[in-house]
């Protein structure tokens, strides 16, 4: 039988700020969609606390999300934090009939970051 090497799962990462007081009630719904989706690998990213992994990447706005499979980054970008939203634009990113379209090589390379760390 030939060595495969296993799948990347898909990946969510919120990148947020801790004195962020919509980031702080959005964990919740973050940490509720993950829980509900346990195949799909959910990420919480403090950009101050971790602004070596995030760096060179400058986020503006609150809640960003990335939205990986494999080495292809479905979305990048900031959105509404509603636990519908959410899980609508997982759900929509994350379908096999949708492909990246997010070509910035430092959000790449982040992603890649993120899949890399245990």
């Amino acid at each position: 039988m030939p060595d495969t090497a296993p799948e990347t799962p898909a990946l969510v990462a919120c990148l947020c700020a801790q004195w962020c007081l919509t980031c702080g009630s959005y964990r919740t719904v973050f940490d509720a969609l993950a829980a509900e989706i346990p195949q799909v690998r959910f990420v919480w990213v403090d950009i101050e606390d971790e602004a070596d992994l995030v760096d060179p990447i400058e986020v503006e706005n609150f809640p960003t999300l990335l939205i990986g499979m494999g080495s292809d980054v479905r979305f990048f970008g900031t959105v509404m934090p509603h636990a519908d939203t959410l899980k609508r634009m997982v759900q929509a990113q994350l379908a096999p009939e949708n492909r990246g379209t997010v070509t910035d090589t430092d959000v790449q390379t982040l992603l890649q970051r993120l899949q890399a760390r245990a």
